[in-house]
């Protein structure tokens, strides 16, 4: 059984999405009670301080919490969640700010995000559903029972908010910006590529098959040919015995 369990091959996959979307979706989620106390938030061994990782509310959750003050908060996790979750945080001192200048930081987070999003076995968007459901199973070679859905109604496509907002959000979320526009073009040169793939496999397969076609046809003519020879000859050997 242990050897079982260490011949595993083990993938790492993930689907980003708009982070404004995202940003206002964890926004309603928290609206609503949720929270992350159980979050350890561990790097490099440890869990980070009350001061490293301070809280944006006092009591047991932030419910109620309004646009405004979610985005007022500066040590809001909320903010380019998707880069931190996908960087390798050792390399900026984890969740302590006080490691390096923010510049530096910002700038070894986006990069590492970047390598680690490249070296996966696989990502999507949840803007190209289909897309995403097409190349999931040409990476690892499997067919799911129904295709996707694309939604584009949900809750965050829902909150109404005004530009100046919205400009905030994606300011609040410049890394997270920058990454999803490194992503979404990585993502459909990948689509470009195995459409582009599947394409020329089944130019090949359709030559091959004509190929057989052709070759089972003459091997069926030269059966008819030899079939109407030999015809031809016991009919002609009938004729002599008969003179």
């Amino acid at each position: 059984c242990v050897l079982k369990i260490c011949c595993r091959n083990f993938y790492y996959i993930t689907v980003l999405r708009d982070p404004v979307s995202r940003y206002l979706s964890e926004w309603k989620h928290v609206q609503r009670g949720a929270t992350w106390k159980t979050s350890l938030h561990m790097c490099d061994g440890r869990s980070p301080t009350p001061d490293e990782l301070p809280t944006c509310y006092l009591g047991d959750d932030w419910s109620g919490v309004s646009l405004q003050e979610f985005m007022d908060c500066g040590y809001n996790l909320a903010n380019n969640r998707q880069v931190r979750m996908l960087a390798d945080l050792s390399l900026v001192g984890c969740y302590n700010l006080t490691f390096m200048n923010e510049s530096e930081r910002n700038m070894i987070l986006l990069q590492s995000a970047k390598n680690n999003l490249k070296n996966m076995a696989f990502f999507g968007l949840t803007e190209f559903q289909r897309k995403t459901q097409y190349l999931f199973e040409r990476t690892f070679n499997l067919k799911f029972i129904s295709p996707f859905t694309q939604f584009n109604i949900t809750r965050a496509s829902n909150v109404d908010i005004d530009e100046g907002s919205r400009k905030r959000i994606e300011m609040l979320n410049f890394l997270d910006m920058q990454l999803y526009e490194y992503a979404k073009d990585l993502f459909l040169q990948r689509f470009q590529y195995s459409k582009q793939e599947e394409h020329q496999k089944n130019r090949q397969k359709r030559r091959e098959e004509r190929r057989l076609l052709r070759e089972q046809r003459a091997h069926q003519w030269q059966k008819e040919e030899a079939a109407a020879e030999i015809a031809v000859t016991e009919d002609y050997n009938s004729q002599v015995e008969r003179w």
